[in-house]
């Protein structure tokens, strides 16, 4: 009797969970069936009302541009550093506390030490040139 009660449970878990996923596409085809039903639709709009409005210019000229991949290195090195930063606050909170001390001081100096090396390595491929 235990063994088929573990099987009923263990189905059941299955079930539950079909019942959430059941939910969850009901849920995306009511959203969608009510964006259908309930946004306003024109057929007979102006000719300009669809297009690209930004810091009220009127755009001028195609959609592509080309951006410099050095803007996202640079993006890429701010967040890096950004985020040691967010590591160095609560250390520098705990250093002085007792029985942190050199412990902490280990673990950050390796921690600046690869970013360091991170750094280096970026200066050396003269990635952090702007030219």
């Amino acid at each position: 009797m235990t063994t088929i009660h573990h099987v009923q449970g263990y189905l059941g878990t299955y079930a539950t969970l079909g019942l959430v996923f059941l939910a969850g596409v009901l849920v995306f085809v009511g959203a969608f069936a009510a964006n259908r039903l309930l946004s306003p639709s024109s057929p007979a709009e102006p000719s300009g009302k669809r297009i690209a409005y930004e810091s009220g210019m009127d755009p001028v000229g195609g959609d592509w541009a080309q951006a410099q991949i050095r803007y996202y290195v640079y993006a890429y090195l701010y967040v890096l550093f950004a985020v040691e930063a967010v590591f160095l606050f609560p250390w520098a909170v705990i250093f002085d506390r007792p029985g942190f001390g050199l412990v902490t001081v280990a673990e950050m100096g390796i921690f600046v030490a690869v970013l360091a090396l991170g750094i280096l390595y970026a200066w050396r491929k003269r990635i952090l040139t702007w030219t």
